[in-house]
């Protein structure tokens, strides 16, 4: 049974354009002109994801993404012509799973849409979690990497940082939440602490900051982590 994507978004265009685009790619597409449809089909049909656009006519989406976060687990891909930085960061603690900034390319919203569902049916199942691209193998139940072969030897917080990206892989993690899991509560403006175990983790898996593999940062958003 192909999973259901709901697409909320006043523009007959994008819906049309995203309808006709993730049918093609397996899903099936229901689709939504405003936030009270949209919330109505989401609860009577339900979804597996959502496509949040928050430039809707009776409301704005971030009101939607909170309502909706009220009863529903669905993963959320926000869309927006707001680029800000600091839009973003409120997005995702809003409840955002990820952002995309219009304009967009479906085959990067489609890779983002299967994380999501990837990542939710992981943790329905309670699936360890496991990367392995041939090169990078992450175990998180033995809490083993090894790089090329070799074990990898990780600080606590390394491994901390490295655990909460994969858990979320393919979409971006905020910089706070990262604060928050790795240092704790006290710590979710200490930027720099982030900054310097990013480098140290980047430079044991042989990361590129320049051109990244495995750890991508989003500027003045936070860090994503690769799946491919």
């Amino acid at each position: 049974m192909p999973q259901r994507i709901l697409v909320i978004d006043d523009e007959p265009q994008i819906r049309r354009f995203l309808g006709i685009s993730l049918r093609a790619l397996g899903f099936e597409v229901g689709e939504a002109d405003s936030g009270g449809a949209g919330l109505a089909d989401l609860a009577t049909r339900g979804a597996d994801a959502v496509v949040l656009d928050l430039g809707l006519p009776d409301r704005d989406g971030r009101d939607v993404l909170r309502d909706l976060r009220g009863w529903s687990k669905a993963p959320v891909i926000v869309l927006s012509v707001r680029s800000s930085e600091s839009e973003k960061v409120a997005l995702l603690d809003a409840g955002a799973n990820d952002y995309m900034t219009k304009p967009f390319g479906v085959q990067e919203l489609a890779a983002r849409l299967r994380a999501l569902l990837r990542e939710r049916s992981a943790d329905a199942a309670g699936t360890p979690v496991v990367f392995d691209d041939g090169r990078l193998r992450i175990d998180l139940a033995a809490r083993r990497a090894t790089l090329d072969g070799a074990t990898l030897t990780l600080t606590r917080k390394e491994w901390a940082l490295l655990a909460a990206l994969l858990r979320h892989a393919g979409r971006v993690v905020t910089q706070p939440q990262l604060l928050r899991e790795v240092w704790g509560a006290d710590h979710d403006e200490d930027t720099h602490y982030l900054r310097v175990l990013v480098g140290k983790l980047r430079q044991k898996l042989g990361d590129d900051p320049a051109a990244p593999r495995y750890v991508a940062t989003e500027p003045g958003v936070g860090l994503r982590f690769l799946a491919g």
